[in-house]
């Protein structure tokens, strides 16, 4: 009786600790899911000045292969241009080395470039300006396609391991910023770069923000999901 009691109590704790082995894997699912979700980029300055109205919360769109800034100095207009509409996906040709570097996850990020139809180009910083651009793979391959990350909480947008983002007044007649990454956390004061070129410069946070959902983006998710149980039920 005593060893059926003891038993029955070892099998209760594997049942209750396979069950919360299961619980915590859905739970890290639930919280990565976002990584394939498409969304937006806007940008908050960490410090509120005189330029804060102008930038917290403004939106980031793509231009002439650049990411640039929406504000209504700017006279952008999302309207004009496309916002930028991305997530993050695997670098078949890198990511496996970041990952052995240490990086978290390891991963590139795409943004659409268009709506209809959805052409997708990778992100990445030039290597030479660090302007934080997209493009097809052949032209991104040669520059720095990421590691690109977000922080747990905010998820805030990192690029290898840390923020490091400000913005650049690249033409002051028609207030056109752009995103760019201070790698060398130097402020852009390498040689030819744009910290030595007197353009006004501001350190950012940019941050992913879920997009509107759309009956286009309620059926593009349907489909996904489609395709992923057939797929499952296949194998």
């Amino acid at each position: 009786m005593v060893f059926g009691i003891l038993t029955a109590v070892a099998a209760c704790s594997a049942i209750i600790g396979t069950t919360e082995a299961i619980k915590q894997g859905q739970r890290n699912n639930t919280r990565e899911e976002h990584r394939g979700r498409k969304s937006n980029l806007t940008i908050t300055l960490p410090v509120r000045n005189a330029y804060s109205a102008q930038f917290d919360g403004a939106l980031v769109v793509l231009k002439n292969n650049k990411l640039c800034i929406d504000t209504e100095h700017s006279r952008l207009g999302a309207h004009r241009f496309h916002p930028f509409s991305g997530y993050y996906l695997p670098v078949p040709w890198i990511g496996i080395a970041w990952k052995k570097a240490g990086f978290r996850h390891g991963e590139g990020m795409v943004t659409t470039i268009s709506d209809d139809p959805p052409f997708l180009n990778w992100v990445y910083l030039d290597r030479d300006t660090y302007e934080v651009k997209y493009g097809i793979r052949v032209e991104a391959e040669p520059h720095l396609v990421g590691p690109w990350d977000c922080t747990p909480i905010d998820r805030r947008l990192i690029f290898n391991g840390w923020e490091g983002f400000v913005i650049v007044q690249e033409d002051e007649e028609s207030d056109l910023w752009a995103l760019y990454f201070d790698r060398d956390d130097d402020g852009l004061r390498g040689e030819e770069k744009m910290g030595t070129q007197g353009k006004r410069m501001l350190l950012v946070e940019a941050s992913r923000k879920e997009m509107r959902k759309t009956k286009m983006t309620s059926d593009e998710e349907r489909v996904s999901r489609i395709r992923a149980q057939a797929e499952k039920e296949k194998k």
